[in-house]
């Protein structure tokens, strides 16, 4: 198999992989933002495939859900959800997916600046759906931290553990299988 060939897969499956963990979330009373494996999928696609085609994998999946394939939390789909409360996290996980890719590739996937890559890809991610959340539900910063930040936080740090104990072995492998 070509180079390529190679590229074009992983990137296709690292996209499938997030088109499958995407819808699963689980709502919260109190918030219009899920709990969601969107940014596990997101972290481990960059680590695995790094920066650049984490990214493009990560587009993909956008893509898909925007022209209407139900991928998004909940198994939603189309613009109306990336112009929706919860769109500044959809854009903000871009960002999140070059910081963190940016970091592994350039510190080789060392354990401490992976994980420094995605708490400041994830803070930026933060800042985008505060920010637009704060816009489309009419509340004040503040409120929108409590309900589209705060709960999530530990979560978010558990899926950057589970994907450091989990996606070096993949590359490892992938890289061992002239894969990646």
């Amino acid at each position: 198999m070509n180079t390529k060939t190679k590229e074009i897969t992983l990137i296709g499956l690292m996209a499938a992989v997030t088109c499958i963990a995407g819808p699963l979330s689980l709502a919260l009373p109190f918030s219009p933002v899920p709990i969601s494996l969107t940014n596990l999928a997101i972290y481990v696609s960059v680590y695995i495939l790094g920066m650049r085609r984490g990214t493009i994998s990560y587009l993909v999946y956008l893509l898909l859900g925007l022209v209407g394939l139900p991928v998004f939390s909940a198994f939603t789909s189309g613009p109306a959800k990336l112009f929706g409360p919860t769109g500044g996290y959809l854009t903000g996980f871009i960002f999140m997916a070059l910081i963190s890719g940016y970091c592994i590739d350039r510190w080789n996937g060392q354990i401490k600046m992976s994980m420094v890559g995605m708490v400041a890809g994830t803070a930026v991610t933060y800042a985008f759906g505060t920010v637009w959340l704060a816009y489309q539900a009419d509340m004040g910063l503040g409120e929108a931290l409590a309900v589209g930040v705060y709960p999530f936080i530990a979560g978010d740090l558990a899926k950057m553990a589970l994907t450091l104990l989990v996606a070096p072995q993949v590359r490892v492998r992938l890289r061992k299988a002239a894969l990646n």
